[in-house]
């Protein structure tokens, strides 16, 4: 394979034994192009045509105070697939943060755990004092790849195909945009929805497939809080209100520390896709902390009401015990680890009649970051396929496949020591059936210090990758991953091309 490298980028970051700066998350700073991939085994299927997008947490220089896995900046890592090859390219996300430190030569903004000061210039997003990294989500529409802050910064833009950086988004409201926007590629529609210390604390907007902002509203909350994830229907949007927010004597004192609030429900509010504040049903639910959901869409139950459904992965402890045996990393280890706050899929039902809202608990396996055939986006849908991860630490350690119809799970469990990324499902071309595609994915092997791309058939993930693919370095690991069908990139060239 032919591997171009890029000029390095200005890093003083320190070798560490910080579980999310060493080990499967250590850092890559090396960006390069790699024409075609070195097939390992197997082989790509030739029913594969497009892009797969994976962002990644990636610190370039040294923590100004203490390092949370989700302060890194952002590098996007690609795999461009065609006619049975594979090229491989990753770059970072230059957000003005990063250019701005690059400058500086140092860190200029504190993280996640850092009190009030350690910042060296005013910082962004709802929590008001970090770096606007991008580093979180990563979605493609209207030919444009948008990185994201799960704290809403600005979606920065990049070029799906060559990962050239375009700057910001220009419909970006002044409260940012949160990770997790979704596309309606019936409508070429994205989503989108922020949230902030003031009120009305959360606004909802829609963006067109030409890329600009045509519908912006508040919905209006009781106070601050955390959302992180939201869903759309074909005719509603679906946000949240949960009660894992905040401390308001805390935030006085501008601390942002989180707690369950005892005795308030989750609060669901659906709003038509083009609607107004005074059109929002609200419905209230179980207590909870949800991060991602994976899939909605539109139903009747068995009396004829309509109803919206929505699945995703319900937390019995949204606020985990510290895990003692990583010490000083206590309660940072605790919030990342989906066995500490106990995730499991799970289904909410609105009845849009009664205003009733019923749920379902669909699988007792703790599992998180799922995908589903994206062509079954907004209507019924019957697999999922999830991550496990290493109990106590933020590792895919695995996949379940759920059948939601039959309650049915196939496992597969990768080798002790090597991890995977969020892994798209992609339908293969001339499918005849839901399952009928395949899981896109890379792996970190730490037992020989590699990395990997690698495909299974997501019909039969029990027998594992049925191609890999040898990766020119080792990358970190890293959160979420999107896929693009290289035919919808094709009928949104005019809009890349005005950019």
């Amino acid at each position: 394979m032919q591997i171009t490298k890029l000029p390095p980028v200005r890093t003083t970051l320190e070798p560490s034994n910080h579980p999310y700066l060493s080990g499967a998350w250590t850092p890559c700073h090396e960006e390069v192009t790699v024409d075609e991939l070195e097939v390992i085994e197997g082989a790509i299927p030739a029913d594969i045509d497009g892009i797969y997008l994976r962002n990644t947490e990636n610190p370039v220089h040294q923590p100004l105070g203490r390092y949370h896995p989700f302060d890194g900046d952002a590098m996007v890592h690609q795999v461009s697939i065609r006619n049975g090859k594979a090229s491989y390219r990753n770059r970072f996300v230059r957000t003005h943060c990063f250019e701005a430190e690059q400058v500086a030569g140092q860190s200029l903004w504190g993280g996640l755990m850092d009190p009030p000061g350690t910042s060296q210039r005013p910082g962004f997003g709802a929590h008001g004092g970090l770096k606007d990294t991008g580093s979180t989500d990563i979605v493609v529409h209207g030919g444009v790849a948008y990185a994201t802050l799960y704290q809403c910064g600005e979606a920065w833009m990049l070029d799906p195909e060559t990962l050239e950086n375009l700057g910001k988004a220009p419909w970006g409201p002044l409260d940012g945009v949160s990770a997790h926007p979704k596309v309606d590629e019936g409508t070429g529609e994205l989503m989108f929805f922020n949230y902030s210390v003031h009120a009305p604390y959360m606004h909802y907007g829609v963006v067109d497939q030409a890329g600009k902002r045509i519908h912006y509203v508040p919905i209006p909350l009781p106070g601050p809080r955390l959302p992180h994830d939201m869903a759309v229907t074909k005719n509603w949007s679906i946000l949240n209100d949960m009660p894992l927010f905040w401390d308001a004597d805390a935030l006085e004192r501008d601390i942002h520390a989180a707690r369950l609030h005892e005795g308030l429900p989750t609060r669901f509010a659906l709003i038509p896709r083009h609607g107004q504040p005074d059109e929002i049903r609200w419905f209230e639910a179980e207590p909870t902390y949800v991060l991602h959901w994976t899939n909605a869409y539109e139903a009747k139950n068995e009396q004829g009401h309509d109803e919206v459904v929505l699945e995703g992965y319900h937390q019995s402890c949204p606020m985990p015990q510290p895990l003692a045996e990583h010490g000083r990393y206590a309660h940072m280890m605790a919030y990342v680890d989906e066995h500490s706050f106990q995730c499991r899929l799970h289904r909410w039902r609105f009845n849009l009649s009664t205003g009733e809202c019923r749920e379902q608990r669909l699988s007792d396996r703790i599992v998180e970051f799922g995908t589903i055939n994206p062509d079954y986006a907004m209507r019924p849908s019957r697999y999922v396929w999830s991550t496990t991860t290493r109990p106590g630490w933020f590792l895919f350690n695995g996949y379940c496949r759920h059948d939601t119809a039959t309650g049915e799970e196939q496992i597969f469990t990768l080798p002790e020591g090597v991890y995977a990324s969020e892994s798209p499902m992609v339908p293969r071309q001339g499918a005849v059936s839901e399952d009928d595609g395949y899981l896109v994915t890379f792996l970190i092997d730490e037992n020989n210090g590699t990395s990997e791309f690698a495909i299974l058939d997501a019909s039969d993930i029990a027998k594992g990758p049925i191609c890999r693919c040898a990766l020119p370095h080792k990358i970190s690991s890293g959160v979420h991953a999107t896929w693009v069908e290289r035919a919808r990139l094709n009928e949104s060239g005019s809009r890349q091309a005005a950019i």
